[in-house]
């Protein structure tokens, strides 16, 4: 025997189907238990926070390439697209620096 307050019973009612309240019950149950820990369809703080991290040190390490790629080539940049991305560098640089010290 199970106690179960009245809301609780009316929504195993209502998305039981063809079960029987207990069949229903014990088929919750036994899916809950059979979920892998590591089988979620989430993404914790910090599985995000290493993504971002990640994707911040990929675009740092992409803009210090380009640019770098782009001055051994001899070419002065003169327009405003290289100081944005100069300076989009070294605000990515600093963060960096600053996460790290955390």
């Amino acid at each position: 025997m199970l106690i179960v307050d009245a809301d609780i019973v009316k929504k195993v009612d209502e998305n039981r189907g063809d079960m029987s309240q207990s069949e229903f019950i014990n088929f919750l149950i036994g899916n809950q238990l059979k979920e892998d820990i590591g089988n979620h369809n989430y993404v914790d703080k910090e599985e995000f926070h290493q993504f971002a991290q990640g994707m911040k040190e990929l675009l740092h390490n992409f803009l210090e390439f380009f640019i770098s790629y782009g001055l051994e080539l001899g070419k002065q940049p003169q327009d405003k697209t290289f100081e944005e991305l100069s300076q989009k560098l070294q605000a990515l640089s600093s963060s960096d620096n600053k996460a790290k010290k955390l």
